[in-house]
């Protein structure tokens, strides 16, 4: 993982510009990774609350599921995941649409009752610096749903077996497979979440049934049916191709120095929460709003 001489400044993954939303989930067969993903937020997410960050929102396909909370918070580093957010959802008060980076989040410390990142940790060099970054902003006792990508699957442990695959899922080092995504062993998705001041409340196993082959055969119905029973033994073992993880917020929040909603992501000082460009009173930075999105992104270049 040495993609940045400076481990505090790692690279970031943009979608800019991608049609990911169509071309991975509408038209790229995924209706089984949805549904299961769907079931295991329903088990996670029992209750609601105030104000909800859901990190890398993309084009808003999560966010939907989250309707037991007041006020969501939706959060892309690609300004055009977050138009096609906006177009599906509206611009309803209940959304905020902010394009900024996980590691810089543009918010005052201790803010959110709850955060979610789905399909989002794989593309973290530095993950956690990240999962820090996300306990900085929620409130003690915060829920915290964390979505992986299990390096010790069953596939990758049969292809070691034949070797037909070079790296050990048993080991705990995370494993980049292509530029920016990377697979996680369980054991090491626990030990940066406890690092990181969250304790784990539960573990899923999701997406047992994620081969083309079974998808293209067995009825979407029968597999789906599968994995939710299935979903449960992520609390004693886990080997899907994802593992779904509620956590909670431990230990003190640091105290945000003033009220408020948004943060200056270079200097931290606290910003007011208005509808137009925002002037940093601490640094002089100005931060633009334009078609309904915040845009805190340090280093975009656009």
């Amino acid at each position: 993982m040495n993609h940045s001489l400076d481990p505090s400044n790692p690279p970031v993954c943009s979608y800019e510009g991608s049609d990911y939303q169509s071309s991975f989930w509408d038209k790229g067969e995924r209706q089984y990774e949805d549904t299961v993903e769907e079931i295991a937020l329903k088990r996670l997410l029992r209750h609601g609350g105030r104000l909800m960050l859901e990190l890398g929102a993309g084009a808003g396909r999560n966010t939907p599921r989250y309707g037991s909370w007041e006020r969501v918070v939706l959060l892309d580093y690609s300004r055009t995941q977050l138009l096609q957010a906006r177009e599906r959802l509206g611009d309803s008060p209940r959304f905020v649409y902010v394009a900024a980076d996980v590691y810089k989040l543009p918010f005052v410390n201790g803010l959110f009752d709850g955060s979610t990142m789905i399909r989002t940790l794989h593309h973290m060099a530095e993950p956690e610096l990240a999962l820090k970054s996300v306990r900085r902003v929620l409130a003690p006792d915060a829920l915290f749903i964390l979505e992986a990508a299990n390096k010790r699957n069953i596939k990758s442990i049969l292809r070691y077996v034949v070797h037909r695959q070079a790296w050990n899922p048993f080991d705990h080092t995370p494993i980049e497979f292509a530029e920016l995504n990377f697979d996680f062993h369980p054991r090491f998705i626990q030990e940066i979440l406890k690092s990181a001041q969250f304790s784990i409340e539960k573990q899923l196993s999701v997406s047992h049934f994620r081969v083309g082959w079974l998808k293209r055969h067995v009825p979407l119905k029968v597999l789906v049916g599968l994995d939710a029973l299935l979903q449960p033994t992520g609390s004693f073992w886990q080997y899907s191709p994802s593992i779904f993880t509620l956590a909670r917020a431990v230990g003190d929040t640091p105290t945000a120095a003033e009220a408020g909603f948004f943060s200056c992501p270079v200097c931290h000082t606290a910003l007011p929460e208005e509808v137009h460009n925002l002037a940093c009173p601490g640094c002089g930075r100005e931060w633009p709003f334009a078609d309904g999105i915040y845009d805190f992104r340090v280093d975009a270049g656009e």
